[in-house]
């Protein structure tokens, strides 16, 4: 048996309940991982209060967490990547929200893990797979982010946000961001080329000062009013990509520019690549915040205030208490 954070229900915080359950049995293609920590998302709670139940498939009990970095326990038939003993880290979503990774053993298919990197500890290893993931997928997959570009990136204080003004620097874009002024000199260091504080100022008009004749990309990490003002602000044949909202496809034709929203996928092979950019310290690790897998319920409140800079994880390789 194991422990784990697990939920019988949809609701609040007091939906998370350490318990017992049975460890997991790797199937083919997939590693079994001893979790040493456990990246915490605001999908987590927005998976727990039942906002994502219509949209993805789900089963009770239910385990959240999609983040891992952990060390290989057992392989399943036909894994050839992996073996016993390796340090590595994952996006673990599979297609039925189930066994995630708030618990102190978790499967995970070998196609969507890679090496941890060896320049990161395993609790900053786990807050890199799904935000650095997505970055990288919106930017690059989906807006085709080249040098020289302009790219706004909104909410670039949060861990998606972090990683995207990392990716877009070192593919040569010039980045503009948003956050509220303390946070300005944490979003230089990252490599920002202008931070716009958007409590105080009008990012629209900001924007648009700087650029009159528009910008290449808007990265929206915010989603309502602050997506639909950012379509202004592209060239024709500009590229909008939001990671929270599905744009308005009759404004992005009308505006003659391409617009749509991406979920982020499991892929180890864009991870492997995210790996080699953290070794060289051409991108850096997010600051993380450490809290015991006993202290879930605290990280959810944590993460729903939107106040969090960088990550949160939680460390599962230790003694656990009942709640």
């Amino acid at each position: 048996m194991m422990k784990a954070m697990v939920m019988r229900q949809f609701g609040g915080i007091e939906e998370l309940r350490m318990e017992n359950v049975a460890v997991p049995t790797p199937g083919e293609g997939e590693l079994l991982l001893k979790t040493s920590y456990a990246g915490v998302n605001p999908v987590d709670w927005k998976i727990r209060e039942g906002f994502l139940a219509s949209a993805l498939p789900h089963e009770f009990p239910l385990i959240l967490g999609w983040d891992v970095a952990g060390t290989v326990l057992s392989v399943g038939e036909g894994v050839s990547q992996f073996s016993v003993g390796d340090r590595v880290y994952a996006y673990t979503r599979k297609p039925t929200v189930q066994w995630g990774t708030y618990a102190e053993f978790v499967t995970v298919s070998e196609s969507a893990a890679a090496l941890t990197p060896h320049t990161l500890t395993d609790a900053q290893a786990a807050g890199v797979p799904l935000t650095a993931l997505t970055a990288w997928q919106g930017l690059f997959d989906f807006a085709q982010l080249k040098a020289k570009q302009v790219v706004l990136i909104h909410a670039g204080a949060g861990g998606v946000g972090g990683f995207a003004i990392q990716f877009a620097k070192s593919m040569g874009a010039t980045v503009i961001t948003t956050a509220t002024k303390a946070k300005h000199p944490y979003l230089v260091d990252l490599g920002a080329d202008i931070v716009i504080d958007y409590s105080t100022e009008d990012f629209a008009q900001q924007v648009r000062e700087l650029y009159p004749e528009g910008i290449d990309v808007v990265f929206d990490g915010v989603g309502g009013t602050t997506l639909a003002r950012s379509f202004d602000l592209l060239k024709p044949k500009g590229v909008l990509v939001s990671i929270v909202d599905t744009p308005d496809v009759t404004v992005a034709q009308e505006k003659n520019v391409k617009a749509g929203f991406v979920f982020v996928a499991p892929n180890g092979a864009q991870l492997a690549h995210i790996s080699a950019l953290l070794d060289s310290h051409t991108v850096k690790a997010l600051p993380v915040e450490i809290l015991p897998l006993v202290r879930a319920q605290e990280a959810h409140v944590k993460s729903q205030s939107h106040r969090t800079v960088g990550k949160m994880v939680l460390e599962v390789a230790i003694p656990c208490v009942s709640m």
